[in-house]
Parts: C-alpha cells; structure tokens; sequence
C-alpha cells in the first residue's frame, strides 16, 4: 500500500500529469513510470543523467532489483559510503542502537564535514532550531532531505512537511527515525530539478547544504522548480555559501580557485544569488547563516569538540552582530535567501 497522500499529490516529473497505480509502481497517461520500493515512491528520470551518482544507485536499486543481500532493508548500495563503512554500519546495526545506523555514518557529511569524529559514534540525533515562523499546518518540503534532520525540525514548528532526496537509503532513513520519534512526516526519493508535484503545491520550500552542489545549469533548474511549487506569496529559504567568506575562501584556495567538478561545491557572490532567486522566485533578502564554517548550529553543542564549540560561538556573535549591520552579512561563509512568491 502507498500512503493515498502521494497519489493525490505527486505528478510525473516530466510532464506534470497526475499518477497511478500500475502493477506496483506509478504511471501517468503519458506511460512514464516511477517504481515504489517499500512504499516510497522514486520519483526519479531514468532519460538524464543525475547530479550525483546516488541517484543511479537509487534507481537501480528499484528498478532491477540491486541491493546488499547483507541488508536489503538498509538500501546499502544507496548511501555512498565506502566499503569499510558499510561493514562498520552492519556491525552497529546489530547492537541496536537507539541511532539509526544509516544516520550514524550519514552523519559524516552534516555540516560541512565537521562531524567526521562522530561516525559510529552517535548517541542522539541532532535536530537544530529551523529559521522559519511557526508552521500552524502549513505545508514545507524539505528538498534534498537526507536522512530527515531539518525534516523534523520543521514538523516540530508545526508544519505538515515533505522531504525529497535521490539516495533511497538516506529516505528509508528519514523514514524510520520518524517513526522512531513520532513524527509523521512523509519522505519519497526524487530529484531537485525535477520535483513531482503540481504548480503551487507548498507554502514553504526549504533546502540546506544541497544547491550549493548545483552547476549554473542545475541550480537554475531547481530555483526554478521551487518557484513553480510556492504559492503565491509563499518562501524559499534557502541556505548557499558565499563566495568571500573566510572558511569558503580557503577552501577554494584549496583547490587552487578553479572552477567546480561534478559533485563539489560552488561558491557564488551575493548579488549572484540574489538574480537567481529573484528571477525565478520573487524579490530576495539574505541572513548570515554561519561564519568560519557552513553548517555550524548551536542545537549541536553538546556533539562538538572543544574548538568547534569556540568556533560556533564566535559564529553565533557575528550573526547577531549582523542583525544590527546588514554589511556583515557579506562575511559570512554560509547565508540563508529567503524569497518570497510574487502572483
């Protein structure tokens, strides 16, 4: 059975036309079909090539029957960890941890990388404080999910909230830590460019730590996407690193100022930003995020080493700072673009 939510909701991502059900998987009056594994739709093109390898790996896994026979329920071949991991995972599955195994390694890649010494190692889950008004029931979707943390930071606010992610893994993730804690969020595997649903579908879309990824092609793409989904008068809050921040100015150092490959990240300018979001989603303003890092959040304290927790405050001081002074913003490594839907 597949939640009806998702037959009244979802449309092919092609070409916007309402879904079935079809021998167990969805199709449209165009013939487009999309597979349900585990009754989460996957909602991904199989005519494109994908913004991360994840999502091939995704499709496979539902469409020809791939999987790690050591834990099919895992979706293992879905997560891009190495083969270390996967058999560190295994083991901690076994112990029965009160942490999804799937998060305690995904957790390696939340914020920034920072939190590599946590891998395996996690004895909560770290939901932080989302920047939003209370939701009193409206509707978010939270796109490029993972395994669901600003997901449940939003239904805490009140919101009846979505997310989407092209890693199988990570949803089926985000989908039993829900579980676990009562949330009833509803989760699906899709593609940012492309998200399944009618024009005007949600009153917020919201998205951290995944556009930055995006060539100028696919960023422009899903901006565009998120545009189509807002109501009128609806918001995109949007997180992006900067292009003059300390710690983004070291890493393109780093990798020595040239231009972005495949998966990595892309650091834009503020008025760069700006044109984007109002082009395609209405007029733009920005808020400081984080400084000397992307992804720093103070919810997180109790997980961070002694120097993250001294980075964090001085974060933390900046960004207040930056209320009163506006300029500061232009510092920070990680903003929030908030726009807002026009008719």
């Amino acid at each position: 059975m597949i939640d009806p939510w998702f037959l009244e909701n979802l449309v092919c991502p092609v070409d916007h036309q309402p879904l079935r059900m079809d021998g167990g998987g969805l199709v449209c009056a165009g013939e487009h079909r999309y597979p349900v594994v585990d009754d989460v739709p996957v909602m991904l093109r199989e005519d494109l090539s994908h913004t991360i390898s994840l999502a091939e790996a995704s499709l496979r896994r539902a469409t020809q029957h791939e999987h790690d026979s050591r834990a099919p329920e895992l979706h293992l071949e879905s997560l891009g960890i190495s083969e270390a991991e996967k058999a560190e995972m295994l083991q901690l599955a076994k112990q029965k941890s009160r942490v999804d195994p799937v998060v305690a390694y995904l957790i390696a890649a939340t914020n920034g990388l920072m939190y590599r010494h946590l891998i395996g190692k996690l004895d909560r889950y770290p939901i932080p404080d989302i920047p939003i008004p209370p939701g009193l029931g409206r509707r978010l979707l939270d796109v490029g999910c993972s395994w669901g943390r600003w997901s449940l930071a939003a239904s805490a606010a009140g919101y009846d909230t979505v997310g989407i992610d092209p890693s199988l893994g990570a949803v089926m993730a985000a989908r039993r830590v829900a579980r676990q804690l009562g949330s009833s969020n509803r989760y699906l595997v899709g593609d940012a460019r492309y998200l399944p649903f009618a024009a005007g579908s949600f009153d917020v879309v919201f998205s951290y730590s995944v556009l930055q990824h995006f060539s100028e092609r696919d960023v422009e793409y899903a901006v565009g996407e998120i545009g189509r989904l807002l109501r009128p008068g609806g918001t995109a809050k949007v997180q992006m690193p900067t292009r003059y921040g300390v710690r983004c100015l070291y890493h393109q150092a780093r990798r020595g100022f040239r231009a972005a490959r495949g998966f990595e990240v892309r650091y834009r300018t503020l008025p760069e930003l700006r044109r984007l979001f109002a082009t395609r989603v209405g007029p733009a303003q920005f808020a400081a995020d984080c400084y000397f890092g992307i992804g720093l959040q103070p919810s997180d304290a109790p997980m961070m080493t002694p120097r993250l927790k001294a980075i964090t405050a001085a974060s933390e001081a900046l960004k207040r700072a930056s209320r009163r002074l506006p300029t500061l913003t232009r510092a920070a490594d990680s903003v929030f673009i908030e726009a807002v839907k026009t008719a």
